[in-house]
């Protein structure tokens, strides 16, 4: 069974989640894996240490670049001191989640 996508379009662009792990080595998307409940999050690493909000900004950084798309319309909805968190990228709905479904693939 395929897992199922967290990428949402909303009418102001889209929401999806993001499986960070900070201190990871090196910064990267490393494309969507299944979770424990069988919704797909999107894997990504930053060399940024989790405090004082260091390892999120990285990541907010990290998916505008893979993405495109300026820093100022990413923004961390949920998940501030967890692993698991909840992206929103303002925009043409479609097209970012087109994007971020092509994110990890091979090229």
């Amino acid at each position: 069974m395929a897992a199922l996508t967290s990428i949402r379009v909303t009418p102001k662009g889209v929401s999806f989640l993001v499986r960070l792990t900070p201190k990871g080595g090196r910064d990267a998307v490393e494309g969507w894996a299944p979770g424990a409940d069988g919704v797909s999050h999107l894997k990504a690493r930053v060399r940024a240490v989790p405090e004082d909000g260091k390892a999120n900004a990285a990541l907010v950084e990290l998916v505008a670049k893979a993405l495109g798309v300026p820093r100022s319309s990413v923004a961390l909805a949920s998940g501030a001191t967890s692993r698991l968190k909840r992206l929103e990228i303002a925009g043409d709905g479609a097209a970012l989640a087109a994007r971020l479904a092509r994110l990890g693939e091979a090229p």
